[in-house]
């Protein structure tokens, strides 16, 4: 999927594993390590075009941590059209606000331990 890599892309996923947010921060501990459901998680990792937020390759899973500025009129949209190239690999893409990341942690962790389940068994 990632084959012949633009250098400059990956230098750019690289810097933003240093300046993620909060609620990415708070993500990346508790998925990192295989610390969840034992799978396996990269962070800004690149599926060319895109440098997604978090992607496990064992069940086909993006997930994405969005702030304010993602919903404006352009960020849907855009956000759509990359969700849409996404799900054309066969991944499945999960987009959290990063509000309730931060504010309602249970109900995101239980929304993704049901996704991840259900994408393990029918892998």
């Amino acid at each position: 999927m990632n084959k012949k890599l633009d250098p400059q892309l990956l230098i750019f996923a690289k810097s933003m594993r240093h300046t993620a947010t909060d609620a990415e921060n708070l993500m990346w501990q508790i998925l990192r390590a295989k610390r969840f459901m034992n799978l396996k998680f990269r962070r800004q990792h690149v599926i060319k075009p895109y440098i997604v937020d978090f992607y496990c390759h064992e069940i086909g899973l993006v997930i994405e941590l969005d702030g304010g500025q993602h919903g404006t009129d352009d960020a849907l949209e855009y956000d759509a059209e990359r969700t849409k190239f996404l799900e054309a690999l066969g991944l499945t893409v999960l987009r959290y606000w990063n509000h309730d990341m931060l504010g309602r942690l249970d109900v995101v962790l239980e929304h993704l331990w049901q996704v991840c389940t259900g994408l393990k068994e029918s892998r």
